[in-house]
């Protein structure tokens, strides 16, 4: 047991510090900056769209899942289907809070050529759906509501809610599992298993795509284990495209995609992270020194006493704060709200995995005619309607948001 935990433990030593800094600036993002400035600028169907809207997504702390209704909420209110898919491709990727992460984990050099990659995977992306696609109407529907001012103390307070709140319930459970996962590769795998990789990069880096793409993998929770593959033989490359594949592709993604935009545009879309992932594996590999991407050693060897004892102390009471928080917020993110009403107004709800998708059905919700208050539960993936509404407009609404209504 012990030889199980103390990696664990030295892995969690390692992030901590570089997590908790990534929640807050993701908190400091989501309160001070608008949400319309994001798709005020991306309703054209060119370049310049694509690369504002690259350069939007790849700060943005929002995972595979949660990127899905922000991209569609975006396509609603006008924005392109090039500058759309751009969003895509670059938000989940990266990130504030899994750039840091990874300069932690993986070093420095790791830490700027993944969101180089991403940005410049989006620029392709995007602009391969810009030469092919004529649709260039925005979803129906309206647009969002204006965000009201509010004083700089109640954005400071909304900014540490989100941080420490929302984006903890979203990304948490991820993050705890690539954790613990990269602990078990660190004990299980055989130190050379991954070494036909360092011969064979393209292999290698195939049969990383191909259990990376169906997967669902925070940008955050995959760089523990990219660092544990690469330490049991793993190439950089073929770990870049772990870090590149994962994130950005899951089959609920996949599907909500090929729902939202349309079957050609998802297929340009896994082709241009494919290639994307590819190509930049294949630079990493051939063209760079190796010594700039080996992960550091306090990632996995933390279980040392010598080590654990030379830890600092401030890397220890981040681990710990960063627990008593990720805990708070799973527990909140996972009890379920008691809503004592009439059952014909609960609609229930498929698809909806994390906060940003609560909101986003909340807000469309919120649109239809005649609905005076709408109460989403995450957790029984429920909403909860009042007002003089039809039900139909209601159903339609849901299913245009790409979820999939129940009952």
């Amino acid at each position: 047991m012990q030889e199980y935990l103390m990696p664990f433990v030295g892995l969690l030593n390692e992030m901590s510090p570089y997590l908790l800094l990534g929640f807050l600036i993701a908190g400091l993002l989501h309160a001070f900056v608008p949400g319309r400035f994001y798709t005020r600028y991306l309703s054209r169907n060119d370049f310049r769209s694509v690369v504002l809207a690259a350069l939007f997504g790849v700060p943005l702390p929002l995972c595979s899942c949660g990127v899905i209704p922000t991209a569609t909420a975006m396509r609603r209110e006008g924005a392109s289907k090039a500058a759309t898919v751009s969003f895509l491709i670059a938000t989940p990727q990266t990130g504030v809070d899994s750039i840091l992460a990874t300069a932690g984990l993986l070093g420095l050099p790791f830490a700027v050529i993944r969101p180089v990659a991403a940005f410049v995977t989006a620029l392709f992306g995007g602009a391969l759906v810009g030469a092919v696609s004529r649709d260039e109407a925005p979803l129906s529907g309206a647009a969002s509501r204006e965000e009201p001012r509010r004083p700089f103390l109640e954005r400071c307070r909304s900014a540490v809610q989100y941080g420490f709140g929302e984006m903890m319930q979203d990304i948490g459970r991820w993050l705890v599992v690539g954790l613990l996962l990269a602990g078990a590769i660190t004990i299980l795998v055989p130190d050379d298993l991954f070494a036909v990789s360092s011969q064979h990069p393209l292999l290698g880096m195939l049969i990383v795509l191909l259990l990376s793409i169906p997967m669902y993998l925070c940008a955050t929770g995959s760089v523990p284990i990219a660092a544990a593959l690469m330490l049991k033989g793993l190439s950089p490359g073929a770990a870049l495209v772990l870090l590149m594949a994962g994130p950005a592709t899951n089959m609920a993604a996949i599907l909500v995609v090929g729902k939202v935009l349309g079957r050609r545009t998802l297929l340009l879309y896994l082709a241009a992270i494919i290639a994307g992932a590819f190509g930049f594996g294949l630079a990493v590999d051939t063209l760079l020194p190796a010594e700039w991407f080996r992960p550091l050693p306090m990632s996995v060897l933390g279980g040392h006493c010598a080590m654990a004892a030379a830890t600092p102390w401030w890397k220890i009471a981040s681990s710990v704060i960063f627990v008593v928080l990720l805990a708070a917020a799973l527990f909140k993110r996972y009890r379920k709200t008691k809503i004592q009403t009439d059952m014909k107004n609960v609609f229930k709800i498929k698809g909806m995995m994390c906060n940003h998708c609560k909101a986003n059905v909340e807000r469309a919700l919120s649109q239809v005619e005649g609905v005076s208050s709408v109460e989403v539960d995450l957790a029984a993936g429920t909403a909860h309607v009042e007002g003089v509404f039809d039900p139909q407009k209601i159903i339609a609404t849901i299913r245009q948001l790409g979820y999939e209504y129940v009952g």
